[in-house]
This record gives structure tokens, sequence and C-alpha cells, in this order.
């Protein structure tokens, strides 16, 4: 099948739109088709368009109701979910700690306790190498 862009001259007939399934007749030769030339349109044979557009109008009427549903639906499972989402922005931004460069958070134990555990040196030659690298790092 000829694919044809909308605001085409055409030959008179009927011309199918792709994007929202409508027909479209044409009565004369050198008529243009509706819309911009991104939309396409298939020419349709006359005999096809009568059998097709019943069917297009009954496919409208079944699916009408359910398309309403769901778009009801839609927009109260979106505004309670946007209800939710500001609710848990605003309690999460008042239970945040503040920001600190340079902490250290979950690192395990206390400053304090950090330093009595390498107080607790046994050994005598690891002590005095560890006052040799405090002095050096003093310096």
């Amino acid at each position: 099948m000829k694919t044809i862009n909308g605001g085409s001259a055409v030959q008179g007939g009927y011309y199918l739109s792709k994007s929202n399934w409508e027909i479209f007749p044409i009565a004369r030769d050198g008529q243009k088709l509706p819309g911009a030339a991104s939309e396409h349109y298939v020419k349709v044979p006359t005999a096809a368009a009568l059998g097709l557009m019943p069917v297009l109008g009954g496919l409208m009427v079944v699916f009408l109701p359910f398309i309403g549903l769901y778009l009801t639906a839609k927009t109260v499972v979106g505004g309670l979910s946007g209800v939710f989402s500001r609710s848990a922005q605003d309690l999460g931004a008042t239970i945040t700690p503040g920001w600190a460069p340079g902490a250290a958070h979950m690192t395990g134990k206390a400053t304090d306790e950090k330093k009595a555990d390498e107080a607790k040196v046994e050994d005598p030659k690891l002590a005095e190498l560890a006052k040799e690298v405090d002095e050096k790092r003093k310096a």
C-alpha cells in the first residue's frame, strides 16, 4: 500500500489516517488531504471504506467506556501518589541530617575508644615505633 502525506493533492476517494484511524472522503480530484505533512494516509477502496466505517464506529462504542474508566483511575492514582510523594519529601527533609564535610558516619567505635585501643600496645618495640611515627608526623 502506498502511503500519502497530509497536505498532498490526491484523487477523489476515501483515505484512512494511520495516526487516528479516521476515514476522510475526498470529493474531487486535486483536493488536499487534511493535516500536516507528518501525518500519513492510505487510499482505501470504496467497498472497503463502507465495510470499515461501521467496524471503526463499533470499536469506539465498545472501548469508549473502558477508556473513560482508565483515564479516571489514572487521574485518581496520580493524585493520591502525588499527595503521598509530597508528604514523604516533607518528612524526609525534616529528618535528614545536616551536611558535615569531612565527617565520617557509621565507621564503628567512637574516637575516644579508638584512642584507648591504640594506647594498649603491649610490645615495647611497637610502642617505640609508634612514638617515632608520631614525632615525624608532628614535624
